[in-house]
């Protein structure tokens, strides 16, 4: 089962955050793969991108596990790869609309406020 769910309908593209075990909790890896999803849809004809999630939460933000007796360095990192999502939703040529069903707190909350609506 892939973590990110990308899924073209018409003209627009849903994005789907697949990681309800974790609260789709936001991994290093899992920032790393909504970015590539990110940049593979902003190259395409989609007219709108719609960010989603399943499970009981939106995002719980930051996953902790990633954190955990993390070095200054690694966690800076971790913080780097954050901004380049956040960045890369900005500046997607297309709205981006979060349809947020559920809690989004800290990281997650920042990942709402990236998107245009």
């Amino acid at each position: 089962m892939s973590d990110v769910l990308v899924q073209r309908d018409g003209a627009y593209t849903t994005i789907t955050m697949n990681r309800p075990q974790r609260r789709n909790a936001l991994s290093r890896q899992f920032l790393i793969d909504l970015t590539e999803a990110f940049t593979d849809v902003s190259r395409t004809d989609a007219l709108g991108v719609i960010l989603a999630a399943n499970g009981p939460v939106f995002s719980a933000g930051h996953d902790f596990a990633d954190m955990a007796g993390a070095s200054h360095q690694d966690v800076r990192e971790l913080l780097r790869i954050c901004t380049a999502l956040m960045r890369k939703i900005q500046s997607a040529p297309q709205p981006v609309i979060a349809r947020v069903h559920a809690l989004a707190t800290a990281a997650g909350c920042q990942l709402v406020a990236s998107c245009d609506l």
